[in-house]
């Protein structure tokens, strides 16, 4: 374990483009290294926890390249260095790939992405950390069959760490932690019995207004509060940096708190392109707009009255309400509408829903489509896909006094056996 003098050390598997390390490493950890397979994902997270000049960074081991990495790669390769960690680290941290078990996908019984948990049940049994932190989709603590007992991976997920570790789970809207969104992610938190008895996600609840307090904020925090100074009809357009032929905007003053935190440290603010919506296209969107304010229809999917008269086949399009957390950010930059002006949001409007701080770009294509989505990570899924820094932020917080407040001695297996038994906490929804 690592030693009582330093703060806590991490290592965040299926690290994505950084978002969980990166609210981790805002709490006080100490980040080891991370695991990305997508090269458009890693070099997000590269540039932004690597590479850039900051105290918030992986460490990185010599023995590791800085390069993407397959969980099962790393495994395979790495096997010694890994048991050789044993010890050192306290938190592993990360989440696998969701898509065959979101809601918003297909829900794919036999996607091998399903089955990545496994592999990293396996990199838990080579570290043995103090502490596995997961988050995943709502999707991942749903049936598949009509057995109950068939395809429910936080079931089984439960059952694979239950012989070393107490473990705690819930289902949170993370709109509680001031992030501009309704977002209802799976957290499971499994914590050896050395840590005491105690519930982690009863410290991350009582913590959460002195959390809030200390960043500013007042939550619920609407899309208007975190996105109005990214609006181009107040600051304007001028040529994108970086995709030629494209407007980016320009940012106006940041006006309210949480546009102020999240300009904290930046200087310039990238990924603001503008998608090219046809004249047509945006007189459409200008009138579904003005149709879903009207009507009550803001932060849910138009209705097929709306999607007749238009003649759209898209099931999920939503127009942003002003005075609300967002809706869950997806991977189709499509699926948003603005709550004012005719037109999809940018990425780093994206992000500011998601927590991100300005300071921080993205690498890769914007978008990808066909057979490439099964293989590309761009820009858009980066931020859809990312645990928002801001929740992570207050999770590591709460992790790291309770690695601090415990007596740590060694556990008999017996001990294991018995506190692990019915460890398991209700599902339920932290508000």
């Amino acid at each position: 374990m690592a030693r009582r003098n330093q703060n806590p050390v991490f290592i965040d598997a299926f690290a994505g483009c950084g978002g969980l390390s990166l609210g981790l490493m805002q709490a006080g950890l100490n980040g080891l290294f991370a695991i990305e397979k997508d090269e458009f994902a890693f070099l997000t997270l590269r540039r932004n926890l690597i590479d850039r000049d900051t105290k918030s960074k992986f460490a990185w081991p010599r023995w590791l390249p800085k390069k993407h990495f397959a969980i099962d790669q790393l495994i395979e390769e790495y096997r010694s260095n890994l048991v050789a960690l044993r010890n050192e680290v306290d938190i592993l941290a990360g989440g696998p790939p969701c898509q065959g078990f979101s809601s918003a996908g297909r829900r794919k019984a036999d996607d091998p992405r399903n089955r990545l948990f496994k592999s990293y049940v396996e990199l838990v049994r080579l570290l043995e950390p103090k502490i596995v932190l997961m988050e995943n989709v709502r999707g991942f603590t749903m049936n598949f069959g009509k057995d109950e007992s068939v395809n429910n991976y936080a079931t089984e997920l439960r059952e694979l760490l239950a012989d070393r570790y107490v473990v705690h789970e819930r289902l949170i809207d993370l709109s509680a932690f001031g992030v501009p969104q309704q977002r209802t992610r799976y957290f499971l938190i499994a914590m050896v019995p050395a840590l005491g008895d105690i519930d982690p996600f009863d410290i991350i609840k009582d913590r959460l207004p002195k959390f809030l307090r200390n960043q500013g904020l007042q939550a619920p925090v609407s899309a208007w509060s975190a996105i109005s100074d990214l609006e181009k009809g107040k600051g304007g357009t001028k040529p994108s940096a970086d995709t030629k032929g494209f407007l980016e905007i320009v940012p106006s003053n940041r006006r309210t708190a949480y546009q102020k935190l999240m300009g904290v440290g930046a200087k310039l603010v990238s990924d603001l392109r503008l998608a090219r919506h046809r004249p047509e296209i945006e007189k459409r969107f200008g009138e579904i707009i003005e149709i879903c304010h009207a009507e009550g229809r803001l932060n849910t999917s138009v209705g097929a009255d709306i999607r007749h008269r238009y003649g759209l086949k898209k099931q999920a399009l939503r127009v942003l309400d002003p005075d609300m957390p967002s809706p869950t950010i997806t991977s189709m930059p499509d699926d948003l509408l603005h709550y004012a002006e005719p037109r999809t949001l940018t990425v780093r409007e994206n992000a500011r829903l998601q927590s991100f701080p300005d300071w921080f770009k993205f690498e890769g294509k914007y978008t990808t489509g066909g057979e490439r989505r099964q293989h590309e990570v761009p820009r858009f899924t980066q931020v859809a896909n990312a645990v928002p820094p801001l929740a992570a932020r207050a999770i590591g917080e709460a992790l790291a006094e309770v690695i601090a407040n415990a007596k740590l001695g060694p556990s008999s297996p017996a001990q294991l056996r018995r506190r692990g038994e019915g460890s398991v906490q209700k599902l339920e929804l932290v508000s």
